[in-house]
């Protein structure tokens, strides 16, 4: 399969660390909103199976606490938000907003895999304090634990590119 080269082209600049922090930022508060709309429907289609009356007493009993079934829908629901803007373009919403992009050394869009290893480190990252992502400032190439794992890298791209 001929590898999505992503465009513009060219030789940037690894992003920093508070750049990257911004870009966490803003993606993070989408998805929260994300995780709110998938709960909201899987609520709605709960009662629409169960009902209403039922869903009140299941949750009252304290049957809905944990619900295995939500929890793998909101963690597939993340990793399909994250791995559609990577491998499309290289940037979630956040890093249009703070010119990053999500790349590989020849500048072509990450596969899947790689965007399921990035997320899965990631998440080891924030599990140890954060660590995996302060890792950027130890690192001579500016990488993470998850750009190191998923051989990608976060560049910086120009500011000119964001006018055309």
């Amino acid at each position: 399969m001929p590898k999505h080269m992503l465009r513009p082209q060219g030789e940037f600049p690894s992003a920093g660390l508070i750049r990257r922090c911004a870009a966490i930022f803003y993606d993070f508060l989408l998805s929260i909103a994300l995780l709110m709309v998938v709960t909201l429907l899987y609520k709605m289609a709960q009662m629409a199976i169960v009902g209403e009356q039922q869903l009140r007493q299941m949750s009252d009993a304290g049957a809905l606490d944990g619900d295995p079934l939500l929890s793998t829908l909101l963690v597939m629901s993340l990793f399909g938000f994250f791995a559609k803007f990577w491998t499309h373009n290289g940037q979630t919403l956040g890093m249009q907003v703070w010119g990053l992009r999500i790349q590989n050394a020849d500048g072509s869009a990450i596969t899947l895999w790689q965007a399921l290893l990035r997320f899965v480190v990631a998440i080891g990252s924030w599990l140890f304090c954060g660590l995996g992502f302060l890792w950027v400032l130890w690192d001579k190439d500016k990488r993470s634990w998850h750009d190191i794992y998923s051989e990608s890298r976060v560049v910086q791209l120009p500011k000119n590119i964001h006018k055309k």
